[in-house]
This record gives structure tokens, sequence and C-alpha cells, in this order.
């Protein structure tokens, strides 16, 4: 093989680090508007990315995508049955669905799991009432735009406006109380076409509001930090 002379390869580095500048992705605009959850980011809607095209199959083989949903508040939420703090938020997740459904909120989950039978049976123990989308590779977050949420750990929440727009993320576990103070704007920004949204104004069902904030990190699960079940 040639190798280049000495005075060519200064010309070559100089090219490789120019050529990785003009690729680079600007960082996205984000705020923390919730004190109680340090883990929001919210982003102001000039400043909105398209939401990736989720897109699949369901938990029971069903065709599913995000764009289903258009005109909605979706929250999508990542999960797997062996994450800890998924098991403990996924009943909120399920209240709010249950509350907000016939007000144009939507959950979708997106699993991980690779074992097809554990997540059914996850879905079957809590009698979650939303679908979930089958990702066991984990594709479905590899266009998310940089420095939103951290997709290397479970769980993590999205919100994508009724225009089909990310209007933030959780990165780790939410609570019914979050859910509810982040939706509600959402719910009140105008839908496509002009028109007003549904009142804004949420208020949390009984028995779950005001647990599980997240604070810290122990709310979310390393994919390699923890010991996975037999999936």
């Amino acid at each position: 093989m040639k190798r280049l002379s000495r005075a060519v390869l200064p010309m070559v580095a100089a090219v490789t680090v120019l050529a990785g500048c003009s690729a680079s992705e600007a960082p996205l605009r984000t705020q923390q508007p919730l004190p109680e959850q340090p883990l929001y980011r919210s982003i102001e809607p000039a400043d909105r990315p398209e939401a990736p095209a989720f897109s699949g199959t369901s938990l029971s083989g069903k065709p599913l995508r995000l764009a289903d949903f258009r005109g909605q508040v979706v929250v999508v939420n990542a999960w797997a049955s062996w994450c800890g703090p998924c098991r403990a938020e996924a009943p909120a997740l399920n209240r709010v669905q249950g509350r907000l459904g016939d007000r144009g909120v939507q959950v979708l989950g997106v699993n991980n799991n690779t074992d097809l039978d554990a997540a059914r049976a996850f879905q079957s123990d809590y009698a979650l009432d939303y679908p979930s989308l089958r990702d066991p590779s984990g594709k479905q977050f590899f266009t998310l735009p940089k420095g939103l949420v951290n997709t290397q750990g479970l769980p993590f929440t999205l919100f994508v406006d009724r225009t089909g727009k990310l209007a933030g993320a959780v990165s780790g576990k939410v609570s019914e109380e979050d859910l509810d103070a982040i939706v509600g704007p959402l719910m009140a920004e105008k839908a496509p076409g002009g028109r007003d949204g549904v009142g804004g104004v949420v208020q949390a069902g009984r028995g779950g509001a005001g647990r599980g904030n997240v604070r810290g990190g122990a709310s979310s699960v390393g994919f390699g930090g923890l010991r996975r079940r037999a999936d």
C-alpha cells in the first residue's frame, strides 16, 4: 500500500476536521420548566423537530404507527419487563390513558424486550390499555435529536405535540403528577387547523399523583448495569 507523503498528510487532516465540523448537528435548544421534575427537557414550539416515524408491529402483531395518532398529544414511553422503574411507572401511565384518552391524549409504549412472551405478560399483568410497539433492537430511537434524552437506559418518555413534533422528554421514571404537568400545556395548544386545544389544566387522578417523582439517577436502569431476565 502506498503511503501519503508528509506534505499531503496535514492537508488531509485539515479537510477531515472541517468535514467533521460541517456535518455536526446543532445542539437542540431545551428548557427545564419543572423544578420538581429536573429530568424533564421541554422544547419551545418554534424549535420543535419532527418526531421520528415510529412504526412497526404491536405486541399483538398488528401494524402500529405514531402517525395513527396525529392530532393528539402522544406520550411515547420506552420500557421493558425486566426494568424495575418501568414497572413502577406503568400504573401511572395507564391511569393517564384512562383519564385523558377521550381528551386528546394517547400513550404509546415502545418495548425493548427480546422475549415477546415476557412483554405480553407485563402488558397483561398491568392491564395496560395502551398499545406498545415491539422494538428489541432500540432502532426506533436512532434518529432522535442528540441531547434530548438518554436512550442508553430505561425508562424514558417522549412527548409529541398534536402536529407530530417533539415537545420534550424525561430521562427516567415519570409519576402521574409529572405526566399531568407536562401534557396539560400541550393539550391547551392549538390543534392542527387552528382549532383551540382542550383545556390544559389537568387534575391528577386518585391513588397515584405525586408518588414516584424522578429524583437523581436511581430513576432509570442502564442497559449494561442491570442483569436482565432471560428474555
